[in-house]
C-alpha cells in the first residue's frame, strides 16, 4: 500500500516537473516570438512618426505629408480582424503553432522588404504604394499571432498563475518596442542626409536576423494539452468561427470595445507623441526616441508584476485601475511633455507606459483567452481582440494629429482619452470575472 502511495507521489511529482518546464518553455517561446513580431511592428510605427513623412511623402505639406504617414501606420488595423478570424479558424483546426510559424514568416519577410523600398524622390509614387501594401499584409499575419501567442502561453500555464504567465507573451510588446526604439535610437544620432538616406532602412533589414533565431524557438514549443485532447477525441470545429458568432454574439462585441483606453494610450504615447514631440515642440528625434526607450524598460519590467496581481485580486480590478489611471493622467501627460525638458519627457512616457499600460496590456492575452471554450478559443480571442484595433488603435494617430492641428492645443486629446477610459469602464462592468474558473473545456 504504502509503495503504491510513493509510486503516485512521485508520478504526481514527475507530471508537474514535466507541466512546469512545457509551461515556461511556452512562456518563454510566446515572448520570443511577440517581442520579433512586435519588433516588426513597432520599427513601422516609429518610423511612421520620424521618417516617411519626409522619405515617401515628401511632395506634399509638413501636416499632410503626417497625416499620410499616420493613416499608412493606421491601415493595417482595418485587415486585423480579418487575419485574426482566417488564422484563429485554421489555429482552432490545426493547432496553435504552426500557424504562430507562419505569421512569424510574414511579418519578418515584410518588415525586411520595407527597407528596400524606393523612397518618393528614387521611384515616385511606388514606394508609397508598396509601403501600405507591405503594411496591409503586415497587419493580417499580427491578426492571427496575437491570438496564438496569448493561447500558447495561457493554455500551457500553472494552475492559479494564467495572469503571470499570460503577461510573459504581453511583456513581448513593449520588449519589441524596446528594442525597434533602441535600433532607431542608434540611427537616430546620424546627420539628416545618412538617416533619411540609407540609415532608417538598418533597423528594418535587421528584421532577417532576428526572423532566424524566433522561428528556431518557435519550432521548439508544443501544442497545449487542452487542444490535443480535443483533436485526440475528435471534437475539433470545422466552423469555430460561426460559433463564436452564435454563442458569442454580445461577448464579442463588449470585448472588442474592453481595452479601448489601453490602445488610445499606448498608441498616443508610442506613436503620435514622437511626431508631437519632434514636429510640434521641435526637440531632436534623440531625445524621443531615448526617452521611449526608457518607457519601454519601465513597461517591461512592470507587467509581470501586474499579471502576478491579477492572479491575486482579479483582472476586473487591476484593469480598472490601468483604465482610471490613464482618465486621470491625460492632462498631466501633456503638460509634462510641454515643459520641452528632456527628463520629464522621459518621466511623461515612462508613467504611461509603465502603469496605464503595463495595468491593462499585461492582461489582454489571459482575459481574452479565458472568454471563450477551448474549441473555438483562438477564433474569438483573436476576433475580438483585433476587432478593438480597428474601434480605438486604429483611429487614435490620426485623430490626435488632427485635433491637434484643429485646435492648436492639446485639451481635446486628453478629453479624448478620458472618453475612452469611461468606455472601458462600461466594458468592465458588463463583463465577469475569470481569474478562478476553469479554462479547459
Amino acid at each position: 500500500m504504502s509503495q503504491n502511495i510513493q509510486a503516485d507521489a512521485s508520478h504526481t511529482k514527475t507530471r508537474s516537473a514535466a507541466i512546469s518546464k512545457t509551461s515556461v518553455k511556452a512562456a518563454w517561446g510566446s515572448f520570443i516570438g511577440t517581442t520579433i513580431e512586435w519588433y516588426d511592428y513597432f520599427i513601422y510605427g516609429t518610423a511612421a512618426a520620424l521618417v516617411f513623412p519626409h522619405v515617401f511623402f515628401t511632395n506634399l505639406t509638413p501636416a499632410m505629408a503626417t497625416l499620410m504617414s499616420m493613416i499608412s501606420f493606421s491601415v493595417a488595423f482595418v485587415v486585423r480582424p480579418i487575419g485574426g478570424m482566417v488564422i484563429g479558424h485554421f489555429g482552432d483546426r490545426m493547432g496553435r503553432k504552426k500557424l504562430l510559424v507562419f505569421t512569424l514568416m510574414v511579418m519578418g519577410l515584410c518588415t525586411a522588404a520595407i527597407g528596400f523600398l524606393p523612397s518618393y524622390d528614387q521611384g515616385g509614387y511606388i514606394g508609397p504604394i508598396l509601403l501600405i501594401v507591405l503594411r496591409i499584409i503586415q497587419g493580417f499575419a499580427l491578426g492571427g499571432e496575437w491570438g496564438g501567442a496569448a493561447l500558447m502561453s495561457v493554455e500551457h500555464a500553472p494552475k492559479g498563475r494564467r495572469g503571470l504567465w499570460g503577461s510573459t507573451m504581453q511583456m513581448g510588446v513593449p520588449a519589441g518596442l524596446l528594442v525597434s526604439a533602441y535600433a532607431f535610437a542608434m540611427v537616430s544620432s546620424l546627420p539628416d542626409e545618412q538617416f533619411y538616406g540609407w540609415a532608417w532602412r538598418i533597423p528594418f533589414i535587421f528584421s532577417l536576423a532576428l526572423l532566424g533565431v524566433g522561428l528556431y524557438i518557435r519550432m521548439q514549443v508544443s501544442e497545449p494539452e487542452a487542444f490535443e485532447e480535443i483533436a485526440r477525441k475528435g471534437e475539433v470545429e470545422k466552423a469555430p468561427l460561426m460559433k463564436v458568432v452564435k454563442h458569442e454574439k454580445k461577448k464579442t462585441i463588449v470585448m472588442a470595445f474592453f481595452q479601448t483606453v489601453a490602445n488610445v494610450g499606448y498608441f498616443l504615447i508610442t506613436v503620435y507623441s514622437l511626431s508631437y514631440i519632434t514636429e510640434h515642440l521641435h526637440i531632436p528625434r534623440s531625445v524621443a526616441s531615448n526617452a521611449l526607450l526608457i518607457a519601454a524598460t519601465v513597461d517591461l519590467f512592470m507587467q509581470p508584476v501586474f499579471g502576478w496581481l491579477s492572479d491575486k485580486v482579479g483582472r476586473k480590478v487591476v484593469y480598472g485601475f490601468g483604465a482610471l489611471f490613464f482618465a486621470c493622467y491625460a492632462f498631466p501627460f501633456f503638460a509634462l511633455l510641454n515643459t520641452a525638458d528632456p527628463v520629464y519627457i522621459t518621466i511623461a512616457l515612462s508613467l504611461g507606459l509603465g502603469l496605464g499600460h503595463a495595468s491593462t496590456g499585461s492582461l489582454h492575452g489571459v482575459i481574452y483567452a479565458e472568454q471563450y471554450p477551448t474549441k473555438y478559443r483562438f477564433s474569438g480571442a483573436s476576433t475580438a481582440y483585433q476587432l478593438s484595433g480597428i474601434v480605438s488603435s486604429a483611429p487614435t494617430p490620426i485623430i490626435a494629429a488632427w485635433l491637434i492641428t484643429s485646435t492648436g492645443s492639446t485639451s481635446a486629446v486628453s478629453w479624448f482619452v478620458i472618453a475612452a477610459a469611461a468606455i472601458t469602464m462600461f466594458c468592465i462592468f458588463l463583463t465577469k470575472e475569470t481569474y478562478k474558473i476553469d479554462i479547459n473545456k
